[in-house]
């Protein structure tokens, strides 16, 4: 493997829970999956739909996202939005990645 490929995996292994955490707080305000996969990409997480709906389902079936139909345009589009089971996860996740973050810089600033 090489070290591009190496690097790539361990990005994507990084990046995999973050992408929770940002849906979670994203989907505070009600969105269907283009949408969010719009706003992920202008906040700087870069998702691929055969990846995000997957994540939806999933979030959603452990109770963090609810969702309903909105059949009131030509296209009927499914908007998802957290529950109070997922807010209080992306709280949680939330305090933990902040601690982190911390615990990180701390060990960047040993090394200067």
């Amino acid at each position: 493997m090489s070290g591009d490929e190496l690097l790539s995996n361990h990005l994507q292994e990084l990046r995999r829970g973050t992408v929770v955490l940002a849906c979670l707080l994203i989907l505070r305000q009600p969105n269907y999956g283009y949408a969010l996969l719009e706003d992920l990409d202008r906040n700087g997480f870069a998702v691929d739909a055969n990846t995000l709906y997957p994540l939806l389902r999933r979030l959603e079936k452990q109770g963090l996202l609810v969702s309903d139909w909105n059949t009131d345009e030509a296209r009927p589009r499914k908007f998802y939005r957290t529950s109070p089971e997922g807010d209080a996860m992306a709280g949680a996740l939330t305090r933990d990645w902040d601690s982190l973050d911390q615990a990180f810089r701390a060990l960047k600033g040993q090394q200067s």
